[in-house]
């Protein structure tokens, strides 16, 4: 076991754990492994698995108490010296982040970008709650005015047909190999057939909702009435259920349009906007509306089930988030923000400080100047360019990834 983090230049001895529904981590791993680094990967289930497809895959067979334990024993047998895995808040990687600490093995955690799009989140220790970047905006003042300006980067594709055929087929591979996988229990709440057919029924109602989408969207520029913006986050994520005061979605919304009821401006209205990850299991459309009904709104709220974000945002009074990073790029529009739960970006002069009751009523912008500073140290501390649903864009994130974990660390492109 390394007594210290191995300094730039040494070879890695990297153990991936779990990874995004989809190709990721054997991407990572073929480009570690083409720069002199051994890698291994814990696969839980069949999804992680199927998607892996190299060398030194280890099955973790086991129960989530007995993890701590096996973990250990491969840290110390293949004498790892990073771990790397996506998303710090499932069940074993909290335990494997607690394990790591106590033997002083740094953790690299990848989520998607505090700063979308174009951005993900690399992050060593943690990201968003459990993130070590103060809350102080002076700190950020005063640090971003000793780097350099950013270099320009540019935008990578998307394709949301990727991503879904990634978790259909992800899904697919999980149900049936649990058998091999008894102990495998899946981080979200939906069981794996289950969310893949949501999937499945979401792709195919694609042009539907983006009819809808379209013809809201023309309204709002033919009749323009002043409104406030609720982005859903994934009734899954775990950023909800451990860094906010709610259980899920249903309850965040049932306060959120109460107090939209009570007191906003009888002359606004609120869109919510479905997530575009959304995996389609459950009706968040007809869950608002009937919230609508009861709080005596439902003529007021609108709901967004397809299109881009970042339109919808720009023209919002103001935007209602819980800890989405959606909340980062309305801050960069000068959008004023309320987080309802624990945010990296919830800090002084960016996020309002009076309570989601008064923020209908006085909605304040974001400090221009506090805003530039704290994007400048994030890209410069924990976010690389580059995204995860599209070949060019893994290959940035990769690319990038690989310079970090070397300590040579690449200028955006």
């Amino acid at each position: 076991m390394p007594d210290e983090i191995v300094r730039a230049g040494e070879r890695r001895r990297v153990l991936l754990l779990q990874g995004l529904m989809g190709p990721l981590f054997r991407h990572l791993g073929q480009g570690l492994i083409r720069a002199g680094h051994t890698v291994y990967k814990v696969n839980f289930n069949g999804g992680d698995r199927a998607f892996w497809r190299l060398p030194g895959g280890i099955d973790y067979r086991g129960t989530v108490q007995e993890w701590p334990a096996a973990l250990e024993a491969i840290l110390r047998d293949k004498r790892i010296t990073d771990v790397v895995l996506f998303g710090d808040c499932r069940d074993h990687h909290m335990a494997a982040t607690r394990v790591c600490r106590a033997l002083e093995v740094p953790v690299h955690v990848f989520e998607e970008g505090y700063i979308r799009p174009d951005w993900v989140t690399l992050e060593l220790g943690g990201v968003n709650g459990h993130s070590s970047l103060p809350r102080d905006p002076q700190w950020y003042r005063d640090t971003a005015a000793a780097l350099p300006p950013v270099p320009q980067h540019s935008q990578v594709p998307s394709s949301f047909r990727r991503r879904a055929l990634e978790g259909l087929l992800y899904n697919v591979a999980d149900v049936f190999t649990r058998w091999h996988y008894s102990n495998w229990n899946n981080h979200r709440p939906w069981p794996p057939l289950v969310e893949g057919m949501g999937w499945l029924r979401k792709l195919r109602a694609r042009k539907l909702r983006e009819a809808q989408a379209a013809r809201l969207f023309a309204r709002m520029e033919a009749t323009p009435e002043p409104y406030f913006l609720f982005p859903l986050q994934l009734d899954s994520d775990a950023q909800i259920r451990l860094h906010s005061p709610f259980a899920g979605i249903a309850e965040a919304l049932n306060l959120i349009i109460a107090s939209f009821a009570r007191h906003a401006p009888a002359d606004t209205r609120l869109v919510i906007k479905e997530h575009p990850l959304d995996n389609g299991v459950r009706d968040w459309e007809q869950t608002a509306r009937d919230l609508g009904e009861r709080y005596g709104v439902a003529a007021r709220i609108d709901y967004l089930a397809a299109g881009d974000i970042v339109a919808v945002a720009r023209n919002a009074r103001g935007m209602v988030t819980i800890n989405s990073t959606s909340g980062t790029f309305a801050l960069a529009m000068g959008i004023p923000v309320i987080a309802l739960g624990h945010a990296v970006y919830d800090i002084p002069d960016l996020t309002a400080r009076d309570g989601l009751d008064a923020f209908w009523q006085n909605p304040v912008p974001p400090d221009p100047e506090t805003f530039a500073a704290f994007r400048r140290v994030l890209i410069e501390r924990c976010l690389i360019p580059g995204g995860f649903f599209s070949k060019e864009a893994l290959d940035k994130v990769v690319r990038h990834a690989i310079a970090r974990f070397e300590g040579t660390p690449l200028p955006p492109e």
